[in-house]
């Protein structure tokens, strides 16, 4: 990328995303807006207005949109910088808001430093339709979910259970026990509950195709107890290039998983995760913390730091193991990932003995 004196010489576009328009601003070298208008978020449209420029600067936010928008205007010869609408307090937390302030704020602040807006890299197109297969899946356990608790509710209030099974078996289980005054009703929700067990299955079996021909490198976490294929696969395609980060350290700050902070003179209280970066990769990492910490985890170096910090007492003392196992997995995985080392559940444990014992 050039430095922002290089790029003072060409035109900085500012465009705040809608789904039917968006707005935009068009600012000259000298840093004046010369031009203001909408223009409607499709790509003939976006080519016709964008097409005819000279390469330019054009700053977008995150979102739904960024993806497809940020590679046509790639494909047209323009700088593309998406912001990072979470870090960007002039435009998320202004108190004139509208697409057009926004569209200049925008523009005014990827002409003076790219770095003010924490610009996050657009995945590629195939790491999107990728990540859609997992999240497709997740929807259909989702519905599932509600269905199974709607039919479990329902017979609960004629007197009646139906039998703790797993979510998967429960279509054949709840099937031949449904009270006959509800059986109507509830039949067609059962059939469908056996009908998205069966899509689940097939997208389980299309995700570990995808892992084992794409994404290799997700063998190298199986050994860890507690990262099944779809938690691995959300890794790899958030982080899609692990060379990006300087160090392993700094995964745990990319997913969210580490503490805000808000120090100020001798003040520096302890504060809640940031939840930043990609949020599915994050919930799966927390819950193979819990896996790791719970009943039928391992005896691992991960589950002994976690035991550790939960036997400070309370149930926040708890549920901060947690969060930390799930940074340390993180670190953890991005550290397999580029070094190609087979995984050691007691590696820490044994090189401390070993000290111990020299």
């Amino acid at each position: 990328m050039e430095n922002s004196i290089s790029w003072q010489a060409r035109m900085t576009v500012g465009m705040d995303l809608g789904d039917r328009w968006s707005h935009y601003a068009v600012m000259d070298e000298a840093g004046v807006v010369v031009e203001e208008g909408r223009v409607a978020t499709r790509p003939a449209a976006l080519r016709q207005r964008f097409g005819a420029m000279a390469p330019a600067r054009v700053v977008i936010e995150a979102g739904a949109l960024s993806g497809w928008v940020g590679r046509l205007l790639g494909e047209l010869g323009h700088e593309l910088v998406v912001a990072n609408p979470r870090r960007v307090a002039l435009v998320s937390g202004s108190v004139d808001k509208s697409d057009g302030v926004d569209a200049r704020t925008l523009t005014r602040l990827g002409r003076a430093d790219v770095e003010l807006l924490f610009p996050v890299v657009p995945r590629s197109a195939q790491t999107l339709a990728d990540r859609q297969r997992l999240r497709a899946r997740e929807a259909l356990v989702r519905c599932r979910t509600r269905l199974v608790n709607h039919v479990r509710s329902a017979v609960k209030g004629t007197g009646e259970r139906l039998p703790r099974c797993s979510t998967a078996t429960f279509a054949k289980r709840a099937r031949p026990m449904l009270p006959a005054e509800m059986r109507e009703s509830l039949l067609p929700l059962v059939d469908e509950i056996a009908s998205l067990t069966a899509a689940i299955r097939a997208f389980d079996r299309q995700l570990e195709t995808l892992a084992q021909q794409r994404y290799p490198q997700t063998e190298l976490f199986h050994p860890v107890k507690g990262v099944g294929v779809h938690t691995a696969l959300a890794f790899v395609l958030a982080l899609e290039d692990p060379r990006r980060f300087a160090s392993s350290r700094a995964v745990g700050s990319f997913l969210g998983l580490r503490p805000r902070r808000r120090q100020s003179g001798d003040r520096d209280p302890q504060l809640r995760i940031t939840k930043g970066g990609d949020e599915m990769a994050r919930r799966l990492l927390v819950t193979a913390a819990q896996y790791i910490l719970g009943p039928f985890g391992p005896d691992t170096d991960l589950r002994r730091f976690g035991l550790r910090l939960a036997a400070r007492g309370g149930k926040a003392a708890k549920k901060r193991a947690v969060v930390a196992v799930a940074r340390k997995l993180a670190v953890l995985l991005h550290r397999l990932w580029v070094t190609g080392e087979a995984y050691e559940p007691l590696r820490n444990a044994t090189l401390t003995a070993e000290a111990d014992a020299a």
